[in-house]
């Protein structure tokens, strides 16, 4: 259960934001506090939220988790979904030149023909001995610098530069070292068969109904369809949308935040387009991940059925995925399945259905200086969680996200416990 029962006095606490931090926000405050949700979408979970067809759901941006995020899976345990937890392997590739070339198994990458011996010794020890390496120490170093005195320049520009891109368009040289190392440290739970990746049984649509029922179970209340259009403090009070509260926990980005009428500092952030395709077959040769090096409109094909079990679905899944700095085309849907069907030999009647999520705040640019950047991001009376976090620096996650819920919730009962004993 959340961590708040004990305490004597009820408070009335708004939480800005639906998704995974306001919503373990929310489990940790309602059980002794009055909560209220807000959220501007038709349904609660932000990024985690879900497609529901017929005889399945399926979240409308890919997702899984990790061994190490302990925090997380302590959750899933309170919650008694632990039962659902599935360890899948997570195979890899790349797409190239109008080829697919599968780089899971040390033999794979032995045969990657686009680097030689010399360069792939060299990768390999990179991976191996950047898990040691602090990260935090990198803040103010950008990847491409750091990179190219790591492994040289033609591992950095036939290897991570295409994925920068993918992932950070025009800023890509800009981001900071932190990034990457911590990209490659997270990633590294990983067999001679693939990477180990955390999965929920049928999806995370589960999760988000578990802690959403826990939460109104507690007495909780959810706005959906609410957005937040004015923030404001009055003597010992907050106003949101004109309702009184004691305190206030904002998850969203703070430029979101800025519109509301709090005076903020802002922080760089991208949007991402998602495209979510039913189809008749399997696509990939078996991978589950395939970054797109040749030009597209998407950085990255991922086919969901060559991990998560096809059975559960009947369909095969298909993720096509972009991140975008810049407003998106308007026909963004169109050009991305048009590019996908020409490049990987798809005809039309083999996509039995289609949809597109567009977050336009989808995560942070993590760009060099972020750190300390983020620690200036402050509103003296306002509690903020979220994606832009110290917990999910320098590299959000499901884990991230939950600790910056659990940590919001901590700061306010010790707060009240404060003015408890002055009392």
């Amino acid at each position: 259960m959340g961590i708040s029962k004990g305490l004597s006095q009820n408070m009335r606490i708004a939480i800005i934001g639906g998704g995974i931090s306001g919503l373990v926000s929310a489990y940790n405050l309602s059980p002794g506090h009055n909560v209220t949700i807000y959220e501007k979408s038709d349904e609660i979970g932000g990024l985690l939220t879900s497609y529901h067809r017929e005889q399945y759901s399926i979240e409308k941006f890919y997702h899984h988790f990790f061994s190490r995020d302990i925090m997380f899976l302590n959750l899933l345990e309170e919650l008694g979904l632990s039962k659902d937890i599935l360890w899948l392997k997570g195979s890899t590739g790349t797409y190239q030149n109008g080829m697919i070339y599968p780089l899971t198994t040390p033999f794979e990458i032995l045969r990657y023909p686009l680097l030689s011996i010399g360069d792939k010794i060299r990768l390999a020890l990179f991976m191996k001995q950047v898990r040691n390496v602090d990260s935090s120490e990198l803040d103010l170093i950008s990847t491409e610098k750091y990179l190219t005195e790591r492994v040289g320049k033609n591992i950095y520009r036939s290897f991570f530069k295409p994925l920068l891109n993918s992932k950070f368009g025009k800023n890509a040289d800009s981001i900071s070292a932190a990034w990457v190392v911590s990209r490659v440290a997270i990633r590294s739970d990983r067999g001679i068969t693939g990477e180990r990746l955390g999965y929920l049984n049928n999806g995370f649509s589960g999760f988000i109904s578990a802690i959403s029922e826990k939460i109104r179970n507690s007495g909780g209340i959810i706005h959906t369809k609410s957005p937040v259009v004015m923030v404001r403090n009055e003597g010992d009070f907050w106003y949101v949308n004109d309702e009184p509260f004691d305190y206030v926990i904002s998850t969203i980005a703070p430029v979101l935040l800025k519109k509301c009428g709090i005076n903020i500092p802002d922080l760089p952030y991208q949007g991402a387009a998602c495209v979510t395709l039913g189809l008749k077959r399997s696509i990939t040769n078996g991978i589950y991940w395939i970054n797109l090096y040749d030009k597209a409109p998407y950085g990255a094909v991922i086919e969901h059925t060559c991990f998560a079990p096809l059975e559960w679905y009947g369909e095969h899944i298909m993720y096509l995925a972009s991140y975008y700095s810049e407003e998106p085309a308007s026909d963004i849907k169109d050009q991305m399945i048009s590019d996908f069907c020409i490049k990987f030999s798809v005809k039309p009647d083999e996509i039995l259905w289609s949809e597109i999520a567009i977050e336009p705040f989808a995560g942070p640019l993590y760009k060099s200086g972020y750190k300390n950047l983020m620690k200036s991001v402050l509103v003296p009376g306002l509690v903020l969680a979220g994606m832009f976090s110290e917990e999910n620096y320098p590299e959000r996650s499901i884990e991230g996200s939950v600790r910056a819920g659990k940590r919001a919730a901590m700061e306010i009962l010790d707060t009240i416990r404060e003015r408890e004993v002055r009392q």
